[in-house]
């Protein structure tokens, strides 16, 4: 069950869910970006909501879920693939001590954005952003559901030191409920259940039998299950196409600044890719076809 998603729909109804539990991936994670415990946790939502709202996708690419603000965390971001491929990462103000209850918005800032952003391999980039006016990130997607997709949605998410784990409850459009209203009521029971679930529950009970135990009288079916793991997207070839964007003269000016090399790191997984003089000339020099 660890670093998995099940996804599942109640048969007779027009109701989709998924659930999802890390612990090796958060582990890895954090591992390669070291944060105080309550950023840690707040990150590890992030990655769990990530991971429930890449199952929309349709397309081969990349769901990045991010907020940025004006507190002491100006920062906090997750991505992850159709392959089920997780990052994320948190900036932190220095010398700040957290409260182990801090919220969202205390962490953010009561002037956070929450940005939701598709990125398919073809075609437009899509990017939808609302104002962070609830406390947890939950709320706030709740909040985009509502005001950008006019979907309604219910989420819950549970984070802790070792674990993070996420429940996701949508209303589709369709015709399987005999009608309108009794797929409300169906929506309204669905969420009755679904608040009786633990942070334990999530943590540590494997997803059919959760799925059973919270739903058993709507029939829910299961539709597949998703493998998450930490993978960084980053490369150098990736990194020697950002250098090319910049223009020949700001990258000869960087290097003389940096004393002969350019170092670009990666903020996700801190790797570090070296470009000496005779292999910017190179990149330059190169036609574009051959950088890919």
């Amino acid at each position: 069950m660890s670093d998995q998603l099940e996804r599942f729909i109640f048969s007779k109804h027009d109701i989709r869910g998924q659930v999802v539990t890390l612990t090796d991936a958060y582990r890895d994670i954090l591992e390669h970006n070291p944060l105080p415990a309550p950023v840690a946790r707040l990150l590890g939502e992030f990655l769990a909501a990530a991971c429930l709202l890449s199952t929309t996708l349709k397309f081969e690419g990349v769901l990045s879920l991010q907020a940025r603000g004006e507190g002491n965390v100006p920062l906090i971001m997750a991505e992850c693939t159709h392959h089920s491929d997780l990052r994320g990462i948190a900036r932190v103000a220095d010398d700040v001590q957290f409260n182990e209850n801090a919220t969202l918005r205390d962490m953010i800032g009561t002037r956070g954005a929450l940005a939701i952003t598709l990125e398919p391999k073809r075609g437009e980039r899509y990017q939808g952003v609302v104002p962070m006016e609830k406390e947890s990130l939950a709320e706030c997607l709740e909040d985009y559901f509502k005001q950008s997709e006019q979907l309604a949605t219910r989420v819950w998410l549970e984070s802790s030191d070792s674990s993070v784990a996420g429940l996701m409850l949508q209303i589709l459009p369709g015709n399987n409920a005999a009608s309108a209203e009794e797929n409300e009521d169906t929506w309204e029971t669905a969420i009755h259940l679904a608040d009786t679930v633990t942070a334990e529950e999530l943590f540590t009970v494997p997803h059919p039998e959760l799925i059973h135990r919270l739903f058993h009288q709507l029939e829910p079916a299961t539709l597949g299950t998703d493998n998450i793991r930490f993978k960084c997207s980053c490369s150098r070839e990736r990194s020697a196409r950002a250098l090319v964007s910049l223009g020949a003269e700001d990258v000869y000016q960087l290097l003389e600044e940096q004393g002969g090399e350019i170092v670009a790191d990666c903020q996700f997984c801190n790797a570090h890719y070296r470009f000496v003089r005779d292999q910017i000339e190179s990149l330059l020099n190169a036609p574009p076809h051959t950088l890919h």
